[in-house]
């Protein structure tokens, strides 16, 4: 049973790699690598260490303390690499450096702030998470605001490109004017801020070869590799 578990996420694995692949060749982008990061929310470590050995090296979590208790299952496995990319609570910042490498939803000064003061050198790699629908429901910066939020912690963390997870749509093109917009968003921050803001975090299961076709560099992919959630 084991086997057969481990063998359906690695053959899944390989199809969602196949799939970045063509995007990537049908946009024309052959130069450019697209990082795959497995969202693992609510997967148990088992399954993350399918996805390892089959040859994943980065996930994402969303809650704090779930990806404290799963990093210490798999510290047999070094190499691994954790993106925060959920919402981020200031109060919980000394944790998260302790667990993540990159936190994918900096949304505030007050959080750059205390992820400064825990580790004021090498600066934290951070994105900023933008809400391109102005959605009450989520986090995230409005495309207006993300300019000042830049320039207030550029030299508190290093601000490495921006996140965005758009409204939920039933046909993955309807996600195109998004990423359209964090791409065009993020060219015109580099030029005015002189951050090369190489990151583009955008793009999940349902809709993330539309974002490769726009620009994605980073693509959080759960459901495909690792089936439907059960909790």
């Amino acid at each position: 049973m084991i086997a057969e578990y481990q063998l359906k996420i690695a053959v899944r694995l390989a199809e969602v790699r196949e799939r970045i692949a063509r995007a990537v060749r049908l946009a024309g982008r052959a130069a450019t690598p697209i990082r795959l990061v497995l969202a693992s929310k609510t997967q148990p470590p088992e399954a993350i260490a399918a996805a390892y050995e089959a040859g994943a090296r980065e996930f994402g979590e969303n809650y704090v303390q779930e990806a404290v208790a799963k990093r210490a299952a798999l510290a047999n496995l070094p190499d691994i690499r954790w993106h925060m990319i959920g919402h981020l609570q200031t109060n919980k910042a000394k944790v998260a450096l302790e667990t993540f490498d990159i936190i994918e939803t900096l949304d505030s000064e007050r959080l750059a702030n205390a992820l400064a003061r825990v580790r004021p050198s090498p600066p934290v790699p951070v994105l900023i998470e933008v809400n391109l629908g102005g959605e009450t429901s989520k986090t995230g910066v409005a495309p207006d605001r993300v300019e000042p939020l830049i320039n207030a912690v550029r030299a508190r963390v290093e601000v490495l490109g921006l996140m965005t997870i758009p409204p939920p749509a039933a046909n993955p093109a309807a996600m195109r004017p998004y990423f359209a917009r964090l791409r065009e968003l993020r060219d015109r921050l580099a030029a005015t801020t002189g951050l090369a803001l190489s990151e583009l975090s955008m793009g999940m299961t349902e809709d993330f070869e539309v974002a490769i076709e726009e620009g994605a560099t980073i693509v959080r992919i759960g459901r495909a590799v690792f089936g439907e959630r059960t909790q």
